[in-house]
């Protein structure tokens, strides 16, 4: 009895000291002049933590430095533009900055103390998968005649469990069209406004963004829309239907306005990679006010089981070098789910230690990542039978793709360590994730995911793919990188 009420002591004390941090924090950042000062000092402290350990090859380290340096930028620059936007500005301060960066988590430790690993930082979750826009290759397959979802309850339980069990505060909404969920009168800036203690990144197409929804975003605070883009006018409107960039303009119109941050969300294939560009980053970043981009390169399932659209080995390898060149030069946050590997030590999916996550789509389905869309346990499953996330984690098909993500890079600087340019285990390795489908039998989550894990041809294919994007990778990863002559 003792020992619980000196333990809810020293609980009381850290949050007494993590809310005084945090209004410190704030008043730090309020005042521009302080503001600019503090961000040189974390360059510099960021700088010198990152490039002085030497657990990673060199040049991954500094990979990682200007990775997170731009980060700080954007976060500046989010802050920045939401002066009229109070509720963003303490979102930015507590949610982000505090919760998700800089906040002591005694839940971490207790996972840590337990299962004798970190837990993942974030999970990626698609509430529903019903959507206004049927776009060509949605790796979702969604459409306006589905509808799948989480219900409301299931979806808040999946909150508060992260946060109580791993201290994670920083949660990815998917779909579908995240805008269009509604569970029990809830939708997701009910979710917001309920977690205020969380930072949401929220997927969306942008055309449900009207001043209005702008306005509640602006509200609730702690969402940042990364919208659907796919190059230009032109191209947006040929994946997603005649009009749609219009409507994604003015969005980011609207959003700009209320001072809420956003970026994009850019899906490379091979028809439309090369216009991964200084023209298109001024003409979203300068022209329309984003501060951020993702990039996915289209991965062949949902309605892509096929690889005629994917980017090639050669188109891969000259994105890499332009998202290298505008991060280092051009100073912006933007991450490319493959390019990137290296700032997060290679793959990321089935709830990596530290780094990683896991995908819950709206059928209750929780896979490796979204792009991976085998299932072997279902969260609506686990809760009935009083399971929880942790249980989640334990599952050996999980385990087993852990397993290979710890083995591929565990020789670190000795310069064995595998090939982070090529760091995914479904579309660089099919060959090591066949292995491990056939050995635990997860259940595809749709047709599509059925009919690749069935069709020849189709492994043949990918199985090749990761051949040739090896081939002109691993030159690269040798010399630039492990600093060998290959």
């Amino acid at each position: 009895m003792k020992r619980a009420k000196l333990f809810r002591q020293k609980e009381v004390v850290n949050e007494v000291l993590s809310s005084f941090k945090t209004n410190i924090l704030r008043l730090l950042v309020l005042n521009q002049i302080t503001r600019r000062q503090m961000i040189k000092f974390i360059d510099k402290k960021i700088r010198k933590t990152i490039l002085e350990n030497k657990d990673c090859p060199q040049k991954v380290q500094e990979d990682k430095y200007l990775m997170g340096r731009n980060l700080i930028f954007t976060m500046n620059k989010a802050f920045e533009r939401a002066g009229n936007a109070p509720a963003v500005r303490k979102a930015l301060v507590n949610a982000l900055a505090h919760n998700v960066f800089l906040k002591n988590k005694p839940q971490k430790e207790n996972f840590e103390k337990k299962f004798k690993r970190q837990p993942p930082s974030f999970l990626t979750i698609s509430p529903g998968k019903f959507c206004n826009l049927k776009c060509i290759g949605c790796y979702a397959n969604s459409s306006s005649n589905a509808s799948e979802k989480l219900d409301w309850n299931t979806l808040d339980k999946i909150i508060n469990e992260k946060n109580e069990l791993w201290g994670s505060y920083f949660t990815v909404i998917s779909g579908g069209e995240p805008l269009l969920y509604e569970s029990q009168g809830k939708s997701i800036i009910d979710l917001a406004q309920k977690y205020q203690s969380e930072f949401f990144l929220m997927y969306t197409n942008g055309t449900l963004i009207d001043k209005k929804m702008a306005k509640k975003l602006a509200e609730v605070g702690n969402i940042t829309p990364a919208i659907s883009v796919e190059g230009f006018g032109r191209e947006t409107d040929t994946r997603r239907g005649i009009g749609v960039h219009t409507k994604v303009i003015e969005a980011m119109k609207n959003l700009r306005e209320a001072g809420v941050p956003f970026g994009i969300s850019f899906t490379a294939t091979k028809d439309n990679a090369h216009l991964l560009n200084d023209t298109f980053i001024d003409y979203y970043f300068e022209n329309h006010g984003a501060i951020y981009a993702w990039v996915f390169q289209l991965m062949p399932i949902g309605r892509a089981n096929c690889l005629d659209l994917m980017v090639t080995p050669k188109q891969r390898l000259d994105m890499f070098r332009t998202t290298q060149r505008l991060i280092k030069d051009r100073k912006i946050f933007i991450a490319d789910f493959w390019n990137s590997g290296c700032v997060t030590n290679g793959c990321i999916s089935a709830g990596k230690s530290g780094s990683g996550y896991l995908y819950i789509e709206w059928n209750g389905n929780i896979t490796p990542c979204v792009f991976n869309p085998y299932s072997p346990v279902n969260i609506n499953d686990v809760y009935e039978k009083g399971g929880t996330l942790n249980n989640v984690l334990e599952d050996p098909f999980f385990r087993s793709i852990r397993k290979w993500q710890k083995d591929y890079s565990s020789n670190g600087i000795s310069g064995e360590v595998g090939n982070w340019l090529i760091p995914c285990a479904i579309k660089d390795h099919y060959d090591v994730m066949e292995k491990i489908l056939n050995k635990y039998h997860p259940k595809p989550i749709d047709e599509a995911a059925n009919e690749a894990l069935n069709d020849k041809q189709y492994k043949e294919n990918l199985k090749r793919y990761g051949e040739k994007v090896a081939e002109v990778t691993t030159g690269v990863w040798k010399r630039e990188y492990l600093k060998k002559q290959s």
